[in-house]
């Protein structure tokens, strides 16, 4: 039996032995008690902090709050923080407590390549000031590239494929993203103006 059963293991085709495997697991960041500030001051401009949070199995999570608005960064970034855009919507906005990681095990290696988090934002709808919920899928820097970046807004309010919709974008997209030269994925509308810029606050 023990015979049969390897030659099947060889007889199996090379990708199908070693195929990869996507899952998602939930992390929650309580900024009050989680995270560390590493940044904070009260400017003619606003407040700021800048905060440093948990993410997955090392994977930190930085966060910078301006002005009643949220650009969150999730991996390992650039030296020194130098160089990570704000991105933010225009208008108010904050993010849940809550991110789905999509990770991918292939070989033995476990990388968290994606974030999908849902923000709230304040939105014109049809002449009323709202409060809408759009998912935001982010490419989690790795350590030695520094390359995150939100790479994909869906828009969450009256769709309840969103999820599903942001899932596959983040499996399919994510990982060949060029972040600062590809055009961002914009699904739904009309979609809050989202903008990148400079560098955050530090």
């Amino acid at each position: 039996m023990r015979k049969h059963v390897l030659a099947l293991a060889l007889a199996m085709p090379l990708h199908q032995a070693a195929a990869e495997e996507i899952s998602s697991v939930y992390v929650e960041t309580k900024t009050e008690t989680d995270c560390v500030i590493f940044d904070k001051a009260g400017t003619d401009d606003g407040d700021y902090a800048n905060m440093v949070c948990p993410g997955y199995r090392g994977y930190p999570v930085l966060v910078f709050s301006a002005d009643l608005r949220e650009s969150v960064f999730y991996g390992f970034p650039p030296a020194d923080f130098v160089d990570i855009p704000w991105q933010s919507f225009e208008t108010f906005n904050r993010s849940a407590g809550k991110a789905e990681w999509r990770i991918s095990s292939h070989d033995g290696k476990v990388i968290p390549f994606a974030t999908i988090r849902r923000w709230y934002v304040q939105a014109d709808v049809e002449g009323k000031d709202k409060e809408i919920e759009v998912l935001v899928v982010t490419k989690v820097g790795q350590p030695g590239k520094a390359d995150g970046c939100v790479v994909a807004l869906v828009m969450a309010t009256g769709e309840p494929k969103a999820n599903e919709l942001a899932r596959k974008i983040a499996d399919e997209q994510v990982r060949d993203f060029a972040c600062g030269s590809d055009e961002r994925v914009v699904v739904g509308e009309p979609m809050p103006v989202f903008y990148s810029e400079g560098k955050t606050k530090n």
